[in-house]
Formats: structure tokens, C-alpha cells, sequence
């Protein structure tokens, strides 16, 4: 079968195509032939090694999957092992989510990691009340886009976007947010409070670090939290001592959706409420570009560089 195979740690100039063995039918796992993989920015960590578990090589990266089993059905999965950038893959059996005729492939794919991520930093972690000021970080991207619209159905008050250009923040605005501010670093706490009618706000949800996660957190209300669930800057902020949460009675959580997995009630029963709102039309998730699995390097360079939008695919088949 063909598949993006890493043999050193690097950016997107890692990423080759090869031909590699078939994987085998193993107890407790399902073979799945892949209609489409998914593409995550925590795939750019994983093949450079700079992840928050440790990739090995070599590795075919990818942790997002939709296809058929061998007995017929569609599946969503997780990739546990790795190994999505491939046209076959093996996950195991209760990672594998029946997938609805209503649901596409983009949309299956957008959800299992990203609206899982965002239903969590909501419901689980940030725990925004009724009422209660959102800011979503980077919310033309795929769990952003997410983030934005189930706040409006989980009853947030003031939702607040950011993103990097005119055209993500109007997707951000068209999709329920309140408003959408610039998300450079520079003077950031200052428009999101602005944002927020001159009030400090109650949640953020951020996965930028460096001076953004700095400013969020200046930016926080009292009993305020910050949601830090990722780095995509690639920049460490500056360290937070305990008299600087003390101070104003504010808090900062970290998330990784892999705690989440195998705990009762926090994986298919929220993802069989983030398809059945897809079936019906409430959710949307944004499908941005189908890259070839030839272009997976081309995939990451644009992710890298914030030109996408949306859930990014790879389509197996070309």
C-alpha cells in the first residue's frame, strides 16, 4: 500500500511517499481501508518529535481516519498507533465510530479529534457557565470553528474570535461569534477587553503559547479561566507563579484529548452528540482544502505557515 513514510524528525520536508507492507489483522483491532485521513497541527509536532508523547521512527504519521472495515461498515477512528497518512490502517475496535449516511468523510474527520477537543475545552475543562465571555483563539481553524458555534449552543454569553486576517475573522463572525479581533500578540489583552465592552473576560480557550498565552492570561477576569491546549507557535510563555493566580482568583488548565480517551462517558457519547448535531444541520464543521496524499508535505507547509482554514484532509485515493 502507499503511505507517508518518516525515517528522521523534521518538518514537512520529512514526509515521503513510499510502499509499505499491508497491516496485518491483530485481536482487539480493526483493519480499515481509508477513504480520507485527517491532517492536525499536532501531526507537525509529531514528526518532528516535539510532541507531548514521543514519536518513533519510523512512523507513518496521522491520527485521524474514515473508511470501511472489512465487514462493510463506515467507520471514524483514531488512530492510536499512528499510521492515517496510509490507504490502510489498523486502530482498535473501540476507537472505531460508526458514521452516519448524513455525516461526509470531511465532517466525520473534522470531529473526531478536533470537535471532540472543542466539546471538551467547553464542557470539561474551561466549564463555561450561561452568560459567561468566550474568547476562542485561532477560530477560523478547525477546533476554533467548532469551538465558536457549540458555544453559542452551550449558552455562552459574549463569544470573541481572533484570527490572523480579514477574511478568517468574517468566518469566525458568520459562524455566531460576537466579534472577531486580530490575533497578534501585540496589544492583545487590550482588544480582547475592549472586545468585551471594557470587562475582563471569563474563558479563554488557547492553543498559541508564547506572548499569546501571556496575554490571555493578563486578559482574564476574576474566577477566570485559561484553556491552554496547545503551541503552535512553537514558543514557551513566560512562567506563571502562584501569586499571579492567587492575586486575581484566576486559573489555568492544560488539556490533551488522549486523557480524555478510555475514560467513561468523555468519547463516544460525546461524539454520538457532535454527529447527531451534524446530521441535523445545527453544527457545521468547515471542511478547508483535500490535499492528495502525494501533497501531505504541501498539507503541513500551508498548516505551518496559517494559510488554511477548517478541517484539512487527505485524500487516499490520489
Amino acid at each position: 500500500m502507499r503511505a507517508i513514510h518518516v525515517t528522521e524528525f523534521g518538518g514537512p520536508e520529512v514526509l515521503r511517499l513510499v510502499e509499505v507492507p499491508d497491516p496485518r489483522p491483530e485481536p482487539g483491532r480493526l483493519l480499515i481501508d481509508v477513504s480520507a485521513a485527517g491532517v492536525n497541527y499536532a501531526d507537525t509536532h509529531a514528526v518532528e518529535d516535539s510532541y507531548l508523547s514521543r514519536s518513533a521512527l519510523p512512523m507513518v504519521p496521522g491520527g485521524e481516519v474514515v473508511g470501511r472495515t472489512e465487514d462493510g461498515r463506515r467507520v471514524v477512528a483514531l488512530a492510536d498507533r499512528y499510521g492515517g497518512y496510509a490507504e490502510m490502517t489498523s486502530v482498535q475496535e473501540d476507537l472505531a465510530i460508526d458514521v452516519p449516511d448524513s455525516v461526509s468523510d470531511g465532517e466525520a474527520l473534522a470531529l473526531i479529534v478536533q470537535g471532540l477537543t472543542a466539546w471538551h475545552l467547553l464542557r470539561t475543562v474551561g466549564r463555561v457557565a450561561p452568560g459567561e465571555s468566550l474568547v476562542v483563539h485561532a477560530a477560523a481553524g478547525g477546533t476554533g470553528s467548532l469551538a465558536v458555534q457549540l458555544a453559542r449552543m452551550f449558552g455562552a454569553g459574549r463569544v470573541i474570535a481572533t484570527a490572523s486576517t480579514p477574511q478568517k475573522r468574517d468566518l469566525a463572525l458568520s459562524l455566531g461569534a460576537d466579534v472577531a479581533v486580530d490575533a497578534d500578540a501585540e496589544g492583545l489583552k487590550d482588544r480582547l477587553t475592549e472586545a468585551n465592552e471594557g470587562k475582563k473576560v471569563d474563558v479563554v480557550l488557547e492553543m498559541t503559547g508564547g506572548p499569546v498565552f501571556d496575554e490571555s492570561l493578563a486578559a482574564l477576569a476574576p474566577f477566570g479561566r485559561l484553556v491552554t491546549y496547545g503551541m503552535a507557535s512553537r514558543q514557551t510563555p513566560r512562567p506563571v507563579h502562584a501569586a499571579q493566580l492567587m492575586g486575581r482568583s484566576r486559573a489555568v488548565v492544560g488539556f490533551w484529548l488522549m486523557h480524555a480517551v478510555g475514560r467513561p462517558g468523555m468519547y463516544r457519547e460525546p461524539m454520538s452528540e457532535l454527529l447527531e448535531m451534524v446530521g441535523d444541520g445545527r453544527l457545521k464543521p468547515q471542511v478547508g482544502c483535500v490535499y492528495p496524499l502525494t501533497e501531505a508535505a504541501r498539507a503541513h507547509e500551508d498548516l505551518r505557515a496559517r494559510r488554511t482554514v477548517g478541517k484539512l484532509i487527505l485524500d487516499t485515493s490520489r
